[in-house]
């Protein structure tokens, strides 16, 4: 029986506070998709930080897959820091942001992730009815996603090629220079920008 790969630690100094912090190094291997190493960071100012670096050189990559029952929320998810996530049937868009970060999920946790920050939407008392009825309604169609009675398609673009979709359901392809040249890269946190259509993490 094969022991999973034993974590490294670094130091470096936070970004915001300039405090001495702990940069732990993960090795993993995900199947169908290769090695891969998990980094995660935290210092008590508040500032944290999480990516997944994928170790092979990988050109610009778009991966499209087709949410049609509830088996498929079970599909691996690897979101970097550099990946976009498009929903077109709800009009999401989800960006790399300044404190982004990635992770490695499925289909239903990311469908949570967007349920977690349009459920905020509703109880903003500033928010325009407009916007809050139109959380509602986004609300209600993952709810039909989740129960097999709505389709959707899962669209992740990532310059970097550190993202992916694994599954045989989903198609993968080379995004073009200058497709990859119009997606934006960085760190991630979810801002409200146009909610609850336009997310910026």
């Amino acid at each position: 029986m094969n022991k999973d790969p034993e974590p490294f630690i670094t130091k470096t100094n936070c970004p915001l506070c300039q405090n001495s912090i702990i940069i732990t190094w993960q090795p993993d291997n995900i199947p169908f998709f290769g090695d891969v190493m998990h980094t995660c960071s935290q210092c008590d100012c508040g500032f944290k930080y999480a990516d997944t670096m994928i170790l092979t050189q990988r050109e610009p990559m778009r991966f499209t897959l087709g949410v049609e029952s509830p088996g498929d929320l079970d599909i691996r998810v690897i979101r970097s820091i550099s990946g976009t996530i498009r929903i077109p049937e709800l009009g999401i868009n989800i960006e790399p942001g300044p404190a982004s970060e990635s992770y490695v999920s499925n289909v239903e946790g990311v469908l949570c992730r967007i349920e977690d920050v349009v459920g905020m939407v509703t109880r903003w008392e500033d928010e325009p009815p407009g916007s809050v009825n139109r959380a509602h309604e986004i609300l209600e169609l993952l709810r039909q996603v989740r129960l097999g009675e709505l389709g959707i398609t899962i669209i992740i673009e990532d310059p970097l090629g550190n993202s992916a979709i694994i599954s045989d359901k989903a198609i993968s392809e080379v995004m073009i220079p200058e497709e990859a040249k119009g997606l934006k890269t960085g760190d991630i946190i979810l801002e409200k920008d146009e909610l609850p259509n336009h997310f910026t993490e």
